[in-house]
């Protein structure tokens, strides 16, 4: 039981807490982060990526509306747009920035080395950072390398009388290089006539399939690359209509019908974009928190666009796939 004098003892100590808590909440005030985005607001995938990141940073305590303000910024595939956006950012005078593609982050980089940046993207190959970031920069690399011969192994497996195959990409927004050695190293073991298909438009896209549907034992290999992603529908479609295998970097492909893909887990780079963010608007320095690489890989494939290239989708796939897709 409280006696009277314990009661009032225990009311005198809060009393005095209060203004000191008072104070405190006044003192932390709203942190403003802009972020750039690739795709359209209204694609699946980068609605899904976005709320990944929101999500986690509202675990971490941070809520929009309440002690941050989130200024988003769309350029969906268009290139030309994104040193205007990335200007308009950094005029907000926001806290940190979270440049969601390499493009993204060549041109928030390039606008800014004070406000804090952190990325998602492939900065190497871009030759953003080597290493550690230093500096205002810090973030994930969310491609690697060795998964150009990985793809060509996988297409290999679901379309056994595979001769050629073309990894297809826009050279604008994407560093091919990257993934050549071990996509040329993985032909030469297959036997598998290797084609470079840089294209720039859905025309060019259509172009490159149709050659490959010409003869039997073609195949094509989608590059991870924002224009890829944006235009995936076009590259599903005529991979259908000219009964080509393919493969892709991201499970967004497979759920909108295309054969099979594996990459990197691209929710689990937001989330952890998140907490990097979450750590430099609490005092830590981007030049403190070291690159990191992808840990998360995922395998989809749809046994819906296997049945219709009349394609058998080997236990060796099946076994591995983190999600299958009948409908």
């Amino acid at each position: 039981m409280t006696t009277r004098r314990e009661f009032i003892t225990l009311l005198g100590r809060a009393a005095a807490a209060w203004p000191l808590a008072a104070s405190a909440q006044q003192g932390d005030r709203v942190r403003r982060i802009g972020v750039l985005m690739a795709y359209d607001e209204n694609d699946v995938l980068a609605k899904t990526l976005f709320s990944a990141f929101i999500q986690a940073l509202e675990g971490l305590g941070w809520t929009d509306g309440r002690n941050l303000r989130v200024d988003v910024r769309w350029y969906g595939n268009d290139t030309n747009r994104i040193r205007a956006l990335a200007q308009e950012l950094v005029g907000l005078q926001t806290d940190i920035i979270l440049a969601a593609s390499t493009p993204a982050t060549v041109a928030v980089q390039r606008e800014t080395r004070t406000i804090p940046i952190v990325f998602v993207g492939d900065p190497v190959a871009s030759g953003i950072v080597v290493d550690r970031p230093g500096g205002n920069i810090t973030g994930f690399g969310n491609f690697e390398g060795t998964l150009g011969g990985k793809w060509l192994e996988l297409l290999s497996e679901i379309a056994p009388g595979l001769k050629r195959a073309a990894i297809m990409f826009n050279p604008e927004t994407a560093h091919v290089s990257t993934y050549m050695p071990s996509f040329e190293t993985a032909a030469r073991s297959l036997k598998v006539a290797p084609i470079i298909a840089s294209v720039h438009s859905d025309a060019e896209i259509e172009t490159t399939i149709i050659a490959l549907g010409r003869e039997q034992g073609g195949g094509l290999i989608v590059m991870p690359d924002v224009f890829m992603t944006a235009h995936r529908a076009p590259i599903i479609s005529a991979a259908a209509r000219n009964n080509v295998p393919a493969v892709y970097p991201v499970s967004a492909f497979a759920r909108d019908g295309g054969l099979l893909s594996y990459g990197v887990q691209q929710v689990d780079l937001f989330r952890r974009a998140a907490t990097y963010m979450h750590r430099i608007l609490r005092g830590e320095k981007p030049g403190d928190l070291p690159v990191q690489f992808p840990t998360k890989y995922e395998l989809a494939v749809n046994r819906k666009t296997a049945n219709a290239l009349g394609l058998a989708v080997p236990p060796s796939i099946m076994l591995r796939a983190d999600e299958v897709i009948d409908e």
